[in-house]
């Protein structure tokens, strides 16, 4: 098994359809720490999502799956906890955040987590 890269998981929703509860439950299945943040509560698997933006530490990696125009609301937020770095999922792209991103050192992947998660290459 990888090593664990704790993740936050922006845009999570209780709806088991959405990608992003998808991916949370890959990342879990993987032996990552997870924490799923959406504006919605509801649980996934267990976990229960975060409604507020918490201070998190030692986070690897954010995967998003906010579109482009709802991420302005997250961008500081996301940047607060220092990632390694952030996935863009299908849909989420964003040259604006993403530079904003790189000109603070975080990593930008344009990839899918679900994908990254199956191919064992997160």
């Amino acid at each position: 098994m990888s090593n664990n890269k704790t993740t936050v998981v922006i845009g999570a929703s209780p709806n088991a359809e959405r990608y992003s509860y998808k991916a949370t439950l890959s990342l879990q299945n993987h032996g990552h720490t997870v924490y799923p943040v959406g504006l919605r509560k509801g649980i996934i698997n267990g976990l229960e999502i975060i409604t507020d933006k918490p201070a998190l530490e030692n986070i690897d990696t954010v995967t998003l799956y906010v579109g482009p125009d709802n991420q302005p609301y997250w961008y500081d937020y996301i940047l607060s906890l220092k990632p390694k770095r952030i996935i863009f999922n299908p849909g989420t792209e964003n040259p604006e955040f993403e530079k904003m991103a790189a000109d603070k050192g975080i990593e930008t992947t344009e990839a899918c987590t679900l994908v990254l998660l199956s191919i064992r290459q997160y």
